[in-house]
């Protein structure tokens, strides 16, 4: 069979333009760029778009290396199936498209479609995330996929969800927060995971919660440090204050909120010692933190991951959000509540259908009204749309089970280091009948695939994406992606024809794809219908919601500023939430006497597989590290620079030492952007919560010790070949059955895929 859709499958955009405005590839700020083509083989520069207003001039280290990327030596530029021997070999793209394709319909055949998951990704361009909802759905008919952003967002998007009615990370502009008196940050840090953020909030008096004094706490005018998985005792007990010393605004909670009495019954019980016993955070900063906030004439409450990634991460964020709530703050300018979104396009990746629960255009796939109208764009009976699959995580760890999928395909993302109890995640793929995995870089899990299809890259395509303050942006391609590599929307029309399905029904130019994505948001809470490729060309500031109006009326201009006039409940009220502290889901004991949380650290993004191939950001963060308190680093018997064991109930990493006085004497942290023995989702937890499925990433119980042998080399370091894979001299990369582990355990290998091949 011969896929006759063009290599790169993209009409749009100019790659013979010298220069183009673009967004960096990495966090949900999308910093405006200048993207320019230095030489022939692909080489380019960046400069700061200086009239985007997000990051108005500036971009951090990540982005001002992110061309470095284009012509990582390691790129992966012909597609590759596992031989008999277990080493992936490069082949040309109908034979490998076949085999992934026969292998699927086996295994449709032989157990059903739900044997069949789709694994996607926050980093996916809003197009991306559309199609491959629909080829899941349609040419599959599964009900199995979800994607990373379940790791990121979901909790904040439940509690936003069910205070507010919508949930868009944050509901007003980034350049309001410069205008602020006092910002409570709960559990984020800006400074280093989006340090564009920070020139907005050089204004502000902060008011910082985390365990660690980090860059961000450091530049606070208050920083409580809680231990970890107390923030929503801390959030209630605020609350607490906030009421008794007479703070709220009694005019503002009957007006236009419901369930004040509820929740307050809940937070009566939480006075300032018994959360400072509790925390640990003295009563006098409480109070500090409430009068702040009091005082200000316009105030925000910010919430990261570090208030979200909890087995009660949804009542957290819903008890931070009773606190703006009490006090006047949403709906209004000047103030109100929000999420500091993560991904790239975290926002628009939740919003369009590769969330197990959801249909483009943030529509629940269990409504059937929802249903029909999705039905009909597709051109499909609504009867024939599967139901709500697994989360994230519970995906992950059914896979090659009795119940779960026999095969997977993973599309931008690399869950072999960024899940939770990441040693069981490897072994679950490495379970499988098949794995296909969609990358331009040999990741972890790209390597323990049994296909790879290598497609394009950031600055070689077309297609749009949505910041964390819901602006819909245009990104636009300077360069020609190399012959072998394809975009993910050629991947997925080109699959999607080989399973049977009709070809029209996957447009693989960015453009067509985004018009249809369009009309299935149309009357949803993310209604996209308005916003079309020429109005962001043109230059227009463009949020959703913005529905297509009437014929002949005026272009509809978006909606920068949410909730002003009523929230999006029936009854135009936001709810506040009854909810009430528990402990986390594993305490530190006699075995594991630690606590340890996890981040990100400034040079390093995710879970790595880009920034590590950054010759700048490995030289700046080259290995794990794990910070520990002195006094804790005393009793254990560890050195500054010396090597260190840190062991959980589900397994161990190895990490070089950082002593760190500022940090909680209980508590030890660990970035988990590295691979192989350094992943710190090695120790993490995989309870979750029980509304956003959200795993207990920010929290668990260790021990430390020191670790008695040669600190293991970075992937800089060793070269990939010596990690099993090898170069065939025209800079195609090859992986052998080495490459990991877990690649040639039992039950994975390529004998699975011998009755796939034509």
């Amino acid at each position: 069979m011969s896929d006759r859709t063009p290599p790169d499958g993209e009409a749009d955009g100019d790659a013979d333009a010298g220069t183009v405005r673009t967004h960096c590839p990495y966090c949900a700020l999308q910093c405006g760029t200048l993207l320019s083509r230095t030489d022939p083989a692909g080489g380019a520069e960046v400069r700061p778009d200086p009239e985007f207003p997000v990051n108005g001039g500036g971009l951090c280290q990540k982005g001002w290396t992110a061309p470095t990327l284009l012509t990582t030596p390691d790129r992966i530029r012909t597609p590759m199936v596992r031989d008999p021997g277990g080493t992936l070999r490069p082949t040309d793209w109908d034979t490998a498209l076949d085999t992934v394709a026969a292998a699927l319909t086996r295994i449709r055949t032989e157990h059903g479609p739900d044997a069949v998951g789709v694994f996607g990704g926050g980093g996916l361009t809003n197009e991306k995330a559309y199609l491959l909802g629909k080829f899941a759905r349609l040419a599959l008919g599964t009900s199995q996929i979800d994607y990373n952003g379940r790791f990121c967002m979901s909790s904040a998007a439940a509690a936003g969800n069910a205070a507010f009615g919508l949930d868009r990370g944050l509901p007003f502009p980034v350049t309001d927060l410069a205008a602020a008196d006092t910002i409570l940050l709960a559990g984020a840090n800006p400074a280093e995971t989006m340090p564009p953020l920070m020139r907005h909030l050089t204004a502000a008096r902060l008011i910082v919660i985390d365990p660690r004094r980090t860059p961000t706490a450091a530049r606070a005018a208050l920083h409580l440090q809680p231990r970890p998985g107390t923030d929503l005792a801390l959030a209630l007990g605020l609350m607490h204050i906030l009421v008794v010393d007479g703070h709220t605004d009694r005019a503002y909670v009957g007006r236009r909120t419901t369930g004040f009495e509820a929740a307050w019954k809940r937070a009566a019980s939480w006075w300032p010692e018994r959360v400072e016993k509790v925390t640990g955070v003295p009563v006098s900063d409480q109070r500090e933190a409430v009068r702040m906030l009091a005082a200000a004439d316009r105030a925000y409450v910010l919430t990261g991951r570090g208030a979200e990634q909890h087995s009660k991460g949804t009542d957290t964020v819903a008890a931070f959000i009773n606190i703006a709530l009490a006090l006047g703050l949403p709906g209004r300018e000047g103030g109100g509540y929000g999420c500091l979104t993560g991904q790239g396009n975290g926002q628009g990746g939740r919003e369009h259908g590769q969330k197990a629960d959801q249909l483009p255009g943030y529509r629940m796939i269990t409504d059937p009204a929802a249903r029909a109208h999705v039905a009909e764009v597709w051109g499909v009976d609504p009867g024939t749309l599967p139901g709500p699959g697994r989360s994230a995580y519970e995906l992950l760890s059914a896979l090659g089970t009795d119940t779960g999928p026999r095969a997977l395909l993973v599309f931008g993302a690399n869950p072999v280091v960024s899940a939770p109890r990441a040693d069981r995640v490897a072994e679950r793929l490495a379970s499988l009948d098949l794995l296909v995995v969609a990358d331009f870089v040999p990741s972890e899990t790209a390597r323990m695939a049994d296909v790879v299809l290598p497609v394009t890259q950031w600055a070689e395509e077309e297609g749009t994406l949505t910041n964390l303050e819901g602006r819909v942006l245009r990104r636009r391609r300077l360069l020609d992606p190399p012959p072998g590599a394809r975009s993910d929307l050629a991947v997925l029309r080109a699959l999607a024809t080989r399973l049977g399905d009709l070809p029209e029904r996957y447009p693989a130019e960015p453009r067509a794809v985004f018009e249809e994505l369009g009309r299935a948001s149309r009357g949803g809470p993310a209604d996209y219908s308005g916003i079309d490729y020429e109005r962001l060309d043109a230059g227009e500031a463009l949020h959703w919601p913005c529905p297509r109006t009437a014929d002949g009326e005026a272009a509809h201009p978006g909606t920068p500023r949410l909730f002003l006039d009523r929230f999006a409940h029936p009854d135009g009220r936001a709810r506040f939430a009854e909810v009430e502290h528990r402990p986390p889901a594993e305490e530190a004991h006699a075995e594991h006497p630690l606590y340890a949380t996890t981040g990100r650290v400034l040079a390093q993004y995710q879970s790595g597989a880009q920034t590590r191939r950054v010759p700048q950001l490995t030289a700046a963060a080259p290995e794990v590290h794990v910070e520990v308190h002195p006094d804790t680093a005393a009793r254990a018997g560890l050195t500054e620079g010396g090597h260190a064991r840190v062991s959980s109930a589900r397994g161990t990493t190895l990490a070089r030492v950082r002593l760190d006085p500022t940090l909680r004497a209980d508590t030890v942290f660990l970035p988990f952007h590295f691979p192989g023995a350094g992943r710190a989702n090695l120790l993490t937890n995989d309870a979750l919560d029980p509304r956003s499925r959200m795993p207990e990433f920010k929290v668990c119980a260790v021990r430390i010790e020191p670790a008695d042998l040669e600190f293991p080399e970075t992937d800089a370091e060793r070269g990939f070949e010596e990690d099993g894979f090898e170069d065939d001299g025209d800079g195609t990369v090859l992986a052998t059955a080495t490459a990991t582990a877990t690649a040639t355990a039992p039950g994975h290998g390529p004998a699975r895929l011998q009755d796939a091949r034509p």
